[in-house]
């Protein structure tokens, strides 16, 4: 009888133990599915929800190669954006070497260019695409929206890619379409495109590294 009793204490102790250890394992999957969710929550969403996140991006700091392509010449450049919504941006630029360190900045009013070691009438005649916005992805998104009020937009899959294409019917003959590329996995842009009226790309724009809402007022 009291080997009974001994044996049956035992297995209520194993029977607890492995309880115990089912409990651990079962609040450890929980907790790791749950990061592993959050971690790749982009790649869990529609292409619908990825375009309403990047149409709400409250700022962003990105480094981009910008190739230009003009009637006789090619422009390249790269450039570190900031943008803070609702109008504050700041372009400085990395390459080419005769204009590294200026400055672009917007306050939503007036534009400002910083640069003390260059003549800045010939930086705004010979590298006006730097001073223009329309290299920002800001520019886009703004374009982007007033497309879908009047249905010149459309939203598709390409690969592991999501494109938004806004049609301008811009009086420009340059700027007349434009496609952003948005990783599936990242939610995070990967090139713009802007096509000229016979779809050539005339500005192609890389997105070396992009963080989106890091950024502050400050």
């Amino acid at each position: 009888m009291f080997q009974n009793l001994k044996n049956k204490k035992r297995i209520i102790s194993i029977t607890l133990v492995i309880v115990i250890i089912l409990i651990f394992i079962i609040i450890f999957i929980k907790f790791n599915y749950k990061n592993l969710k959050i971690g790749n929550n982009m790649s869990n969403k529609s292409i619908e929800e990825i375009e309403e996140y990047i149409l709400n991006i409250s700022s962003y700091e990105a480094e981009v190669s910008v190739v230009v392509e003009g009637n006789k010449t090619t422009n390249k450049y790269v450039i570190l954006q900031q943008y803070i919504s609702p109008n504050k941006i700041k372009q400085t630029v990395i390459e080419p070497r005769n204009i590294e360190g200026l400055e672009v900045i917007y306050d939503g009013n007036s534009l400002t260019i910083n640069n003390s070691k260059l003549n800045l009438r010939k930086i705004y005649e010979n590298y006006e695409y730097i001073t223009n916005n329309f290299l920002c992805l800001e520019s886009f998104i703004e374009d982007y929206k007033n497309g879908k009020e009047n249905s010149n937009t459309s939203l598709k899959e390409e690969n592991e890619e999501i494109v938004l294409e806004v049609n301008m019917k811009s009086n420009n003959k340059y700027i007349q379409n434009k496609k952003l590329y948005i990783s599936k996995n990242t939610g995070k842009p990967t090139k713009l495109l802007i096509e000229d009226i016979n779809e050539k790309t005339v500005v192609y724009i890389l997105y070396n590294e992009i963080k989106i809402n890091d950024l502050n007022k400050n």
